[in-house]
């Protein structure tokens, strides 16, 4: 059997791209076929791996940022060839659901969500923008709103990472699918009683990711706060983050784990489609403070593995984390991980395979 895997964006790593390593490890022969390649920042998982993208490399590489792209991925999606392939698994976050393959073919897709710019994200994305731009955006994203609900009918099997995004595929797509959560490597962490007295946040630092939120709270609560990640808001960050912030930039694996293992507690500011780092922190034993909203409030148990806090305001984030604390003496490292197994790579793994088997 001859399997592919397809990706939007093989531009940096993140948590749709564990995903992706995790299917790769599975099926290491199989090929990932890409909008968009950097080799220098993904190499670390995938420097082994054949990688085919799409046209629109030759673009990229003068320095076009896809976003001003849109308006050709489509056609470039449904250009790549799956033709020497019985299945493939496509990761999408926008785009590849809607990749064509042959009759003998099965398309397999795992859904990180429906085209969040295209729905539910459209202001946010058009925000910063002057009238004649944004009504150029919209333009062309509701010809891509078209395009992406058309295509909705191109897999033969749809999964959703989450509760949370099942509902937005049957929201925005009418369509019904399966569940089948991330894969978190739980064994890699070992769950700690003890701490150092510092708080964490493991994340890309966009904007998206509301990594401000927290920053601002800390900032008045002066209890001091681990950073470690990378983005284009960071030096903005840098600059508004009093001296108990600490930016340690991208590390790998081993060191991330060892700061997982080691803090009080984790952060999780933003509103994700699952949330793949809470799940991790859960692994090491570690309580999380997180925004109630999103994938998320299906892995934190409240008062069992850590804490929400409802509204993205710096008062509501200092009041959770006052509960968290008080809190603390009921959080029991082995219960949080015990949660954190429901996750576990393994899971993903059998739920997959089972289902390239039954196609």
């Amino acid at each position: 059997m001859k399997i592919a895997i397809a990706h939007e964006l093989l531009t940096k790593l993140g948590g749709a791209e564990r995903v992706v390593k995790n299917l790769t490890d599975m099926y290491p022969k199989a090929p990932i076929y890409t909008l968009f390649y950097n080799k220098k920042s993904t190499d670390d998982w995938f420097s082994n791996k054949k990688i085919h993208p799409s046209k629109l490399q030759k673009w990229y590489k003068l320095g076009i940022k896809p976003k001003f792209m849109l308006s050709k991925i489509p056609k470039a999606v449904e250009k790549l060839n799956f033709n020497k392939y019985n299945v493939v698994i496509s990761s999408s976050s926008a785009f590849m659901h809607g990749i064509k393959v042959p009759k003998n073919c099965k398309h397999i897709c795992y859904c990180h969500s429906p085209m969040r710019y295209a729905w539910d994200y459209t202001h946010e994305y058009t925000k910063n923008y002057g009238n004649l731009m944004r009504f150029l955006i919209a333009n062309k994203l509701n010809k891509i709103r078209q395009w992406d609900y058309h295509t909705s009918n191109n897999p033969d099997i749809l999964i959703a990472n989450s509760k949370h995004v099942q509902n937005r595929i049957n929201k925005y797509w009418r369509k019904k699918s399966q569940v089948i959560y991330p894969p978190i490597d739980v064994k890699k962490f070992t769950p700690r009683k003890e701490h150092e007295d510092y708080f964490l946040i493991v994340s890309a630092l966009t904007p998206f990711k509301n990594i401000e939120l927290a920053i601002k709270t800390f900032n008045k609560i002066r209890r001091k706060l681990v950073i470690i990640g990378d983005g284009t808001q960071r030096k903005y960050l840098e600059s508004i983050a009093n001296d108990n912030i600490e930016f340690l930039g991208y590390k790998d694996n081993h060191a991330t784990r060892d700061y997982y293992e080691h803090c009080r507690a984790f952060i999780f500011p933003g509103e994700e489609d699952f949330g793949i780092t809470p799940v991790e922190a859960m692994s090491a034993g570690k309580p999380v403070l997180a925004y109630g909203v999103g994938g998320v409030t299906e892995s934190v148990r409240a008062g069992v593995s850590g804490e929400f806090f409802y509204h993205p305001t710096a008062q509501s984030l200092e009041d959770g984390l006052a509960r968290l604390l008080a809190n603390e003496k009921n959080y029991y490292p082995q219960t949080i991980r015990t949660i954190a197994e429901k996750f576990d790579k393994r899971i993903f793994e059998e739920k997959i395979k089972k289902l390239i088997t039954k196609l």
